[in-house]
């Protein structure tokens, strides 16, 4: 059986391919690991392999898994804090009573569908903390069964974003319903489109200047980076299915 370790490897390895059938650079493309229902010592193995930003779906598993490998819980794993930091991104979806716990413990949040979440957000954001990083999650093929605001409504939510100073708006999150490559890769391209219009957008004398567009998981990732996508998320790759 194939190690993390040796799974990193050959996703990064996939990553680089789908780049250069694009022509794009590799660098371009961030991969985001999936560790949902896998364990610290997991996230640990991936994390000493090179992998530092994770994915977490269920809000209270990822809060257990930030705290176990955060500073208080280094003592319990007889271990000094990690070099370079975890980087911790909620990609599931948030309820209102959820929002303070993600406020608290997480750096990222990708799954941002509704105003009301993205203020509870804001309001419960530590101080010491900095801004929580936020891209808006849109439902861009109409899956009856997704999460996301429709397109036409993103530039609102993200204009609305720009009035909370504890959230930094940095892109879009989309989750297409499986295709074949060539239907994926002409859903993919509408995010693309919305994205860079939502990029350059005006605002206060300049643009929006998104930087990230996450799209594409393990059975899909060479058509997201076709499209253009900036973060991939993988998780069955990496550490094995659920």
């Amino acid at each position: 059986m194939a190690s993390i370790a040796d799974n990193l490897l050959t996703v990064h390895q996939r990553i680089d391919a789908a780049c250069v059938t694009a022509g794009r650079a590799p660098s371009s493309v961030r991969l985001l690991a999936v560790s949902k229902t896998f364990g610290a010592q997991e996230v640990l193995a991936a994390h000493g392999a090179g992998q530092c930003a994770f994915g977490e779906n269920y809000i209270q598993e990822g809060i257990e898994k930030i705290t176990a490998l955060g500073m208080q819980g280094t003592r319990t794993l007889s271990m000094p804090p990690l070099s370079p930091p975890l980087e911790w991104h909620c990609i599931g979806p948030i309820q209102s009573n959820k929002t303070k716990g993600v406020a608290q413990h997480f750096d990222w949040v990708q799954s941002l569908d509704r105003l009301k979440i993205a203020q509870r957000l804001n309001e419960q954001r530590p101080v010491n903390l900095p801004p929580l990083q936020v891209c808006i999650q849109v439902n861009v093929d109409g899956g009856a069964n997704k999460s996301g605001v429709e397109p036409e409504h993103a530039l609102e939510l993200a204009l609305a974003l720009q009035e909370l100073p504890a959230l930094k708006l940095r892109g879009l999150m989309c989750i297409p319903e499986p295709a074949d490559f060539a239907q994926t890769l002409e859903v993919m391209g509408k995010a693309k489109v919305l994205f860079d219009q939502l990029k350059a957008y005006p605002h206060k004398g300049k643009s929006l200047g998104l930087d990230t567009l996450s799209m594409g998981m393990t059975a899909d990732l060479e058509a997201a980076i076709q499209a253009g996508s900036t973060m991939v998320r993988v998780g069955t790759a990496i550490f094995g299915k659920r």
